[in-house]
């Protein structure tokens, strides 16, 4: 079915190569590629490594996020036993660093992701008042009372109501909604943002004269994966199944057919953009340029990449092989994760994106199919 396969390549480990390749840049998914749940796919710590002893430059681009770059790095690092850097570690709402400075986001809601974690990560980035869910139901409890936050929750992770400022004389509008992650209470989640799309002026508890596509606040989902893989044998919902569920919503709420939003991570071009841009400073730093690192504009494109050749290997046809076909890299797609073999037998009108260099057993089979190919 594709011109690459895991079967036409040696089992032998990797070779050293004689040629310095620093112009061939490696991307990997996270989730069903080098991890599957809290456990290392076998065959990911040998490959990192070998191409941290070479120098060949690498980032992890994940559809994943809820927590800090560093929290991240620290636990990739302690599970594979391969040291990595935050500055290889590109989450789904890693671009909304980028957002930060943009003055007309003063307030915002973030949305998903463990504890408030999400909270402290957009304070990192530079946001200056950010609020969760939580907060919301700490105000009003009866917005949902459905939810599944105990007291003790709502007592250590909301902010003090006569501090939040969104009910009474005091509420300030909310600028804008980020998806940082996949919420951890759907239903509240649902109608806590589904409420302030719809409301007048992004002040909760109030509704809109107007109907339309464009909401209230703008709303921006950090990525749009509808499956990802732990160690349950089939796929999870993720973030995008939260996203099919706000937009029939608020269509239905308002009589159109699409809502207004913008979407970030993988497929999506802009994420795709910024890692670029991420491994470009990666390079530069093995290189021995240790310059503090920046967020790159969102939506542009290296204009002079030191790359030959970007490899993203990935599980997900859908985000990781999409995305990267659309960015002209090469990729490379494995059995580890959400992909299945019988999902192409039956993609009969080609629905299902094709990686460029072949489906491979795991990420070392992949890596070496790759390097032997370069080296030829």
């Amino acid at each position: 079915m594709f011109s690459k396969s895991i079967r036409n390549f040696p089992a032998r480990r990797f070779a050293k190569f004689a040629r310095s390749l620093s112009d061939i840049g490696f991307c990997f998914d996270i989730d069903g590629v080098l991890l599957k749940g809290k456990k290392a796919i076998p065959g990911a710590a040998n490959t990192l490594r070998y191409l941290q002893s070479e120098k060949f430059p690498f980032v992890l681009f994940t559809n994943g996020g809820g927590v800090s770059e560093e929290s991240r790095s620290h636990f990739i690092s302690k599970t594979l036993g391969v040291d990595i850097s935050p500055r290889q570690i590109i989450l789904s709402h890693t671009p909304f660093r980028a957002l930060a400075q943009d003055e007309r986001l003063n307030r915002i809601l973030v949305v998903g992701g463990p504890g408030d974690s999400a909270r402290h990560v957009a304070q990192e980035y530079g946001f200056r008042e950010v609020l969760m869910p939580i907060d919301v139901l700490a105000a009003n409890e009866s917005i949902w009372p459905f939810h599944r936050y105990s007291k003790a929750e709502v007592a250590n992770l909301a902010i003090p109501v006569d501090s939040s400022h969104i009910y009474g004389p005091s509420a300030k509008p909310f600028d804008c909604i980020l998806i940082f992650n996949d919420p951890r209470d759907m239903g509240a989640d649902i109608q806590i943002v589904a409420d302030l799309l719809n409301s007048h002026g992004g002040y909760m508890g109030t509704k809109r004269h107007d109907k339309g596509e464009v909401p209230s606040v703008p709303i921006l989902f950090s990525n749009n994966d509808f499956f990802w893989a732990n160690d349950y044998p089939q796929p999870r919902f993720g973030q995008g199944a939260f996203k099919i569920a706000v937009d029939a919503i608020y269509n239905k709420i308002n009589g159109t057919e699409k809502m207004q939003s913008m979407v970030f991570g993988k497929p999506e071009k802009v994420s795709y953009d910024y890692a670029h841009h991420v491994l470009i400073d990666w390079r530069n730093w093995l290189g021995g340029k240790r310059e503090p690192a920046s967020a790159p504009v969102l939506g542009r494109t290296p204009e002079r990449s030191p790359f030959r050749e970007i490899y993203m290997i990935g599980d997900n046809p859908a985000s990781d092989i999409e995305g990267g076909n659309r960015a002209n890299w090469n990729t490379v797609l494995v059995r580890t994760g959400v992909f299945q073999d019988h999902d192409l037998v039956h993609d009969t009108e080609n629905r299902i994106a094709r990686p460029s260099h072949g489906v491979f057993d795991n990420v070392e089979a992949a890596v070496r199919g790759v390097l032997e190919d370069v080296n030829n």
